[in-house]
Parts: structure tokens; C-alpha cells; sequence
């Protein structure tokens, strides 16, 4: 691997007992790039009117600083109030009174009572599907509105994270919708995602028999291949090659079905009136490799979009039997007498769902969980728009900051009513010519700010391993694709720093330690060349007390202005504490050993460096053990996995400490795909290696995957204690490539 070395400056402050321990830069497992394309803060949506009263037509025209609201006005009876005016509304932004540019009345209501007096419309049947099209949400044109006075309903098919059955069941329900309850008044969108992408298949149309061709279509698959779409080992990740690149960044599927979603919010965005995405999915799970961050910033954008999410849970109501029903095998173990697995099992379905509760609760939407009839959902969603007031104005404020503005808008002349509409909204952000001061100074509020920023792609692991009785060592790696920085190369810059920020905080929200470093790297065409395939290797670490933390660390790309953020929570337990099973540290997995002098970055050199590489477990002889931050492994190659057992000291009958030999422990790797057992290792025992100081016992592990086919498994890691009849058992999801 060719050795990169562009010169560094570094600065590392914190509290004295939390000491900073290791920073290492470098080329890691190689990988492919992403097919996702980097998030854009979005544009402020900007509308300007003239009411003509001959046609009662409204005009729009376009500006940055313009902030559009939807606030539905009910009084004390829970009626719509018609017929008020913009005087009669005050809006205020940080406190501050804004002039209303901008009113409009959409009555929603009118049109959908007089649709249904109407008799319903004929549907031809349709003799032919036609092939689908891949289209975009288009704007609204200057100088009209395009869907006043209407219903916009967007449904949303997450093919990637519904079995068929769910799939079926969803289209199924989407079928009967359009067949037999939308009305005159409504306006509908098709959006599916599969995986690569968001496929907007049909704009917003009232066309019928056009919707349910679109969705008769889905069902049958033409131009789908629903065998692609399946959430299990053999589904391709048709947006970019498997291979020893940074796919794997794309191949779990919370971040990136968040991240869909987002792309959806913002395509919405584009038109200014209310807007529902009614979202279809079995379940989505949040788990120790996914961002945080990515979570948050796709409910903020969906708010600025004014987009409402209105999750529906296509699995519908399940009775889960207590160890599984009979298409899994039984989960074996004590756990089975004990209640754990039935109360692991049924904790696993509650988290499951607890993101798309999130996602309607922080948007205005409401989610639709463990009820079978599927339309009822969208029914929800269509009656919770209702007549409204779209009011418009120029902020006062054209800062582009990215910090909230707190909006109140509140009626005059002593009027009673209730109001929803938004509270507020984030600014939008531009990096353009800021000085040196300007760009630390972004990059401090980026940090502090509430709404994440995901324009770069991040993953993050973090361990922890035990110094003493009362301290444990903490590594932490970051990867960036080096994808993501290419582009810098591409817009003619000669070199790009990146700058490393970030925090760590208990769970009281004390900060413990700051994170803050540069990197130079110089772009010559080779080395770029390099960065397109490679992902980036930032690790740092400290020694923490154990306890729950939370950690935010953002990178910035110098050159292009654009910022990764992840956030993500973490406990150190207390080893000391434990009597039920075998004390052991993190688990680490790799699949590379990595040269010491083939860094491309070192925060610290000389003694210092040295000192600091011995305190961390992960180098050895020499060389470092790489994390697989993402977890994605070619089956080509060999897993390393390290991790390490504690022993603790025995006392005899007078109740005095002894310091007996090492207990020989013996420890195996296992693979699982579902409840069946794929691959398990020959056991090793492990006598030697025991630290006197910590009573740490090492456990190095190593075997080939060439016998795991490609697709996801579940990987245990078990060790066992003979002597005192005691265990522990690890497991994480892992993805085998070719």
C-alpha cells in the first residue's frame, strides 16, 4: 500500500483523568463508492402572490429569504374557520414581527364534500400495464398553483425492508384505496425505494386508473424483480457492485433508508403545499452501527419540506409465540425457561418500531402499528388534511447560519382559536468565502447546533477495554469514504483538509473530552486516484470511567464545505460488578493487520507516539488491528477477532485474596443465518498471555470465511469458563461479499 504523508497539525484538549491515548489516520479495507448522493442543505421554499380577483388565480414567484407556513385554523367546536384574511393573522421569528407577503386559503373541505355528493366515477379496466417510467416530483411553475384546493398523499413503498408477504399486503392495500376511497379532492404520488434509491413512478396525478396500473405493475414485478427487493442474504445491492470498496457503507439498511427517505422529503419540498408521505414499511430498527444523526436530520428536513410522516407497519398485528413460531427453529439454551428469549424477542419488535413512531411524532403525522387493515392507514392520512392557510413571508433574518428560528404565528382583533402549523425551521447554510475564523467558528456552531448535518457519509465504532479495576481504555474509529473527498480532486484543488470536531458527554450531559484535529492530504492524481476506491481511517481514544456517554463527532472537507456528523450513545459497563458470566471486553472484528509506518496520519510522533501506540490493545509487534467499522467482510479473505477476558482474584476460607494460576478458558466463533447454525470454528483454549497488573487474558482469534457464502449472518462470539461454570456470549450482524 503506497505510504501517503502530508504534514498535520493537531490540538487535543480535555479533563486531566480522561487522557487522550491514540490518533491514527490511514488507508483502510479498500471499497467502492457510494451510489448515494451527498445531502444538500435545502433551499428555503419561496413563494410571492398576486391574487387576482377576476379569476381568484394565485401567482408565485421564486426568492431565497421566503418562509411558507401551513397553519390550519380550528375554533373551540373543532371546526375550520373560513373566510379570514391576512390581517387578521401576526407572525412573528425569533420575536421579531414579520410582514405577511404571502395568503392563501386552501379549502380542501369544499372540494371533498362536493366530490362525494358527486356520483363515483366509472374505472376502465386496464388491458395492458404499461412499462414503469422513473420521473421526478416536478415544481410548481410560475405564476400559478398547481394543486389548490387539494389533498397531496404521497404513498411510499420500502421495498427493501418488507418481506413479499408485507409487500403484497401493502400494494394490496394501496389497490383498494384508489379503487374505493380517494376522492375528487385528492392528488397522489408513488414513490418505491428498493434499496439503490428513491424511484419517484408516478407524480402527483388524479387519475385512477393511471395510479392503479402503477401499483398493479408493482405487484406483478415487471421491471422489479421482487427477488431483489427481499430483506434477507441473497437481495443485491443493485446501487453499486459488491466488491473491496466502500459499498460497504450501503450495506446495512437504517441509514440508508433514512437517508431515502430525506431524498423523498426534499424532492416534496419543492411544492408549497401540505404534503403527507404515507411510508410502508416492516418495522426499521436502529442498532449500534447506524448514525444517530442521520435519524434526526431526516425529520428535520421533512419539517422545512413540510412533509408529514405517516409510518404504516405492513407486518400488522402479530401474536409472536413465546420461543418462535414454526418457521424458525427453537432458540435452545436457558433462555427458554427463563423468559429472556421471549422478552428479547418481543424488545426486538417494540425497537422495530419505536423509529417509525418517532419519525410521525416529530413530523405531525401519526403511526399506524400492529393493526391488519393496512387502507385504514392511509385513511388516517387523508383526513388529517383538512382546509388551511398557506401564509408567506420574507424573513427578516437572511443569515444562512443553519440555527433555528422559532416561528409564532398568532390571530388579531381577540379571535379564539386553535393553531398548528410549524414552530419553526432551520436556516439554510453556504460555506462560499469564508475566512479561516469563519470556518472554525461554522464549524464550532455545526457542532452545537440541533440539526445535524449529513452531506458527508460516517460510520463509527467504538470499545472499550480494561486498564485497571477503575478505568477502562476506550478506541474509537471513524471511516469516511474516500469517495466523498474525491470530489475535491475533481473541482481542480491540489490538496483538502479535513477537519475533525467532536465531543464526548456522560449521560448528565457533562462533557468529558473535545475532539479536534486537522488533516493535510495532498492531491496528486495518483493519490486521488486512490481516495475514489479507499475509505478513510480516523481513530482516536481515551481512557473513560465506566458509565453511559453519548459522542458527536463531525468532518469537514476544507475544500468542498461539506460536513458528516455522527452521533451515537455507548456504555463501558462495570466488569467489577459482574458475578453471572465471564467479564469480558468489546469484540473486536477485522480483516487487516495494518503496518504501523503505513498511516497516512500520526497526531503524535516520537516517544510520545510510542507511548501511546503500547497503550492501545489493538497494536501489537508492530502492527495494528484494523475494526471493521461497517462490518462488511469478503468471504476471500481471513476474520481476525480480539477481545479480552478478565479473571478475578479467588479468596479462600479466611476470606484473604489468592492469586491462583489462570483458569484455562476455551472460546469459538459461530455464524448464524436466522436460527440456523452456518459455520462454527474449532475451540480454542487460551492459558497464556495473562496481564499480572489487570488480570486482562487476551483472546486472538483467526480462521478463514472462504466456507460462508455471500449474504448477511449473525456472528456469536462464546466464551466459556470450564472451571467455574460461567459464559459470555457476543453477537453482531455481519454482511460476506465476494
Amino acid at each position: 500500500m503506497k505510504q501517503l504523508l502530508p504534514s498535520a497539525q493537531s490540538g487535543l484538549f480535555g479533563l486531566p483523568l480522561f487522557r487522550a491515548r491514540a490518533f491514527r489516520v490511514g488507508l483502510v479495507v479498500p471499497l467502492l463508492a457510494l451510489g448515494q448522493q451527498p445531502a444538500r442543505p435545502p433551499a428555503v421554499p419561496s413563494v410571492q402572490s398576486q391574487v387576482q380577483a377576476s379569476t381568484g388565480a394565485v401567482t408565485f414567484s421564486a426568492s431565497a429569504n421566503l418562509v411558507v407556513e401551513e397553519v390550519t385554523v380550528k375554533d373551540k367546536s373543532g371546526k375550520i374557520m373560513t373566510g379570514l384574511k391576512k390581517e387578521d393573522f401576526t407572525v412573528t421569528e425569533d420575536n421579531k414581527p414579520q410582514e405577511i407577503k404571502f395568503f392563501d386559503f386552501e379549502n380542501v373541505e369544499e372540494v371533498a364534500a362536493a366530490a362525494a355528493a358527486a356520483p363515483p366515477p366509472t374505472l376502465a379496466p386496464a388491458t395492458t400495464i404499461a412499462k414503469l417510467t422513473r420521473t421526478e416530483i416536478a415544481p410548481e411553475a410560475k405564476g400559478e398553483t398547481k394543486y389548490k384546493d387539494r389533498r397531496l398523499l404521497t404513498l411510499y413503498f420500502d421495498m427493501a425492508s418488507m418481506p413479499v408477504l408485507d409487500q403484497l399486503r401493502a400494494l394490496d392495500s394501496a389497490q383498494d384505496f384508489i379503487k374505493k376511497q380517494m376522492s375528487a379532492a385528492d392528488v397522489m404520488c408513488i414513490m418505491r425505494y428498493n434499496g439503490a434509491g428513491v424511484e419517484v413512478l408516478q407524480d402527483f396525478t388524479g387519475d385512477r386508473d393511471r395510479l392503479q396500473s402503477i401499483v398493479a405493475t408493482m405487484i406483478v414485478g415487471e421491471a422489479d424483480n421482487m427477488s431483489d427487493t427481499n430483506n434477507d442474504a441473497s437481495a443485491a445491492d443493485t446501487g453499486a457492485a459488491f466488491g473491496q470498496d466502500d459499498a460497504e457503507f450501503n450495506v446495512f439498511n437504517t441509514d440508508r433508508g433514512l437517508a431515502a427517505l430525506q431524498t423523498a422529503a426534499k424532492m416534496l419540498g419543492a411544492l408549497n403545499e401540505k404534503k403527507v408521505l404515507i411510508y410502508f414499511a416492516s418495522g426499521l430498527q436502529l442498532n449500534g452501527v447506524d448514525n444517530q444523526a442521520q435519524l434526526r436530520s431526516t425529520i428535520n428536513d421533512a419539517v422545512r419540506a413540510g412533509v408529514q410522516f405517516w409510518p404504516i407497519d405492513a407486518r400488522g398485528l402479530q401474536a409472536n409465540a413465546p420461543l418462535g413460531n414454526a418457521t424458525q427453529g427453537s432458540q435452545g439454551g436457558a433462555g427458554m425457561y427463563s423468559g429472556a428469549a421471549a422478552a428479547a424477542m418481543q424488545s426486538n419488535y417494540a425497537k422495530s418500531q419505536d423509529t417509525l413512531f418517532t419519525l410521525a411524532a416529530d413530523t405531525g403525522g401519526k403511526a399506524m402499528l400492529d393493526f391488519n387493515d393496512l387502507g385504514q392507514g392511509i385513511i388516517n392520512a387523508e383526513k388529517s388534511i383538512s382546509s388551511y392557510y398557506i401564509i408567506g413571508y420574507y424573513t427578516t433574518n437572511d443569515a444562512l447560519d443553519g440555527k433555528f428560528r422559532k416561528v409564532k404565528i398568532t390571530l388579531n382583533g381577540g379571535l379564539q382559536a386553535s393553531l398548528d402549523y410549524k414552530q419553526g425551521y432551520y436556516a439554510g447554510k453556504v460555506f462560499g468565502k469564508f475566512t479561516a475564523a469563519d470556518k472554525e467558528r461554522q464549524l464550532e456552531d455545526a457542532l452545537m447546533m440541533g440539526d445535524p448535518i449529513t452531506e458527508l457519509t460516517m460510520a463509527l465504532e467504538v470499545n472499550y477495554f480494561r486498564i485497571n479495576r477503575a478505568e477502562s481504555f476506550v478506541p474509537i474509529m471513524l471511516k469516511i469514504p474516500g469517495s466523498d473527498l474525491a470530489l475535491a480532486k475533481k473541482g481542480g484543488a491540489e490538496r483538502t483538509l479535513i477537519d475533525f470536531i467532536g465531543e464526548i458527554k456522560t449521560e448528565e450531559g457533562t462533557t468529558i473530552t473535545n475532539i479536534r484535529e486537522h488533516m493535510d492530504i495532498k492531491l496528486s492524481d495518483s493519490t486521488a486516484a486512490e481516495w475514489a476506491k479507499h475509505p478513510i481511517g480516523y481513530d482516536f481514544g481515551y481512557t473513560l470511567l465506566p458509565g453511559g456517554y453519548s459522542i458527536k463527532v463531525l468532518a469537514r472537507d476544507s475544500e468542498t464545505g461539506r460536513i458528516g456528523t455522527f452521533m451515537s450513545r455507548f456504555v463501558i459497563p462495570n466488569l467489577e460488578k459482574e458475578e453471572q458470566r465471564v467479564p469480558i471486553s468489546s469484540v473486536v472484528l477485522s480483516s487487516q493487520r495494518q503496518d504501523m509506518s503505513a498511516a497516512l496520519f500520526n497526531a503524535q510522533k516520537g516517544d510520545k507516539a510510542n507511548a501511546t501506540q503500547a497503550a492501545n490493545p489493538l497494536v501489537q509487534d508492530g502492527k495494528k488491528l484494523v475494526p471493521s467499522v461497517t462490518r462488511v467482510f469478503s468471504n476471500k479473505s481471513d476474520m481476525y477477532v480480539y477481545l479480552q477476558a478478565y479473571e478475578k482474584l479467588a479468596k479462600n476460607d479466611k476470606g484473604e485474596t489468592e492469586d491462583p494460576a489462570v483458569k484455562p478458558l476455551v472460546s469459538y466463533v459461530t455464524f448464524y443465518k436466522g436460527s440456523t447454525k452456518v459455520m462454527e470454528t474449532p475451540p480454542v483454549k487460551v492459558t497464556e498471555g495473562m496481564d499480572p497488573k489487570s488480570r486482562m487474558i487476551p483472546i486472538k482469534l483467526s480462521f478463514p470465511l472462504s466456507k460462508l457464502r455471500p449474504g448477511e449472518y449473525n456472528c456469536q462470539i462464546t466464551v466459556l469458563d470450564p472451571k467455574s461454570n460461567k459464559a459470555a456470549f457476543w453477537q453482531a450482524p455481519v454482511m460476506m461479499i465476494p
